[in-house]
């Protein structure tokens, strides 16, 4: 039996009822839960010691307040100290537009139905650029029904790289050709840094089963 349809089945369904799963998740996060969804604990402020990690993480949150994601990572502070280097980098010391690595990580976040993803960085696209209009059509990435009409070449070309990175891993030879033509070696690098990063980050929070802020 050929797998391949029933994927696109799930993953449309998954797609589809994306929005509505946002809604439901920020409904439930208002309880203040002690534990995930998959039922790991939040570690308490009492329970987080004191570290250097641990103040560069607050640093980096508004408030200086740590995030739910936070206090599921910090069981593991290598891990966590790894975690926040990496995406530190990503964040504020790499050459590629701050918007494409916005745009391909709202587009991870829909297509692997990655809700906390989507909430915690709307705000960063907006900021950096992104549009209203770019924000209702990536709802569609990596469907049929997506419009690509709102984003320029050089973003389109982006959105391809990761929709073919996130749902089949290979890259077309085309899709890379485009995208090497658009932007520098460097840029190239960075940008399929960004969404191998970005795809570990959704299926952390999926598995893990963060709750929303």
């Amino acid at each position: 039996m050929n797998a391949r349809p029933i994927f696109f089945v799930a993953a449309a369904l998954a797609l589809a009822t994306f929005p509505h799963a946002i809604c439901a998740q920020e409904a439930a996060s208002a309880a203040t839960p002690s534990v995930t969804r998959a039922g790991l604990p939040y570690l308490l402020e009492g329970q987080v010691p004191a570290s250097e990690l641990v103040d560069a993480m607050r640093a980096s949150r508004a408030g200086g307040k740590l995030l739910k994601l936070d206090r599921v990572l910090l069981h593991s502070p290598g891990f966590a100290r790894g975690w926040s280097t990496m995406f530190g980098m990503i964040r504020t010391k790499m050459s590629l537009d701050p918007k494409l690595r916005e745009l391909t990580t709202m587009a991870i976040a829909v297509m692997n139905n990655a809700q906390y993803e989507w909430v915690s960085h709307k705000a960063a696209f907006l900021a950096a650029g992104g549009t209203k209009a770019q924000l209702a059509a990536l709802r569609d990435v990596g469907r049929s029904e997506f419009d690509a009409t709102p984003f320029d070449e050089t973003e389109r070309a982006a959105l391809e790289l990761t929709v073919e990175m996130t749902r089949d891993v290979a890259v077309q030879p085309a899709t890379m050709g485009r995208v090497r033509g658009l932007m520098s070696d460097q840029n190239v690098v960075e940008l399929i840094g960004t969404i191998s990063g970005y795809n570990m980050v959704s299926r952390f929070l999926v598995a893990t089963g963060v709750d929303l802020e």
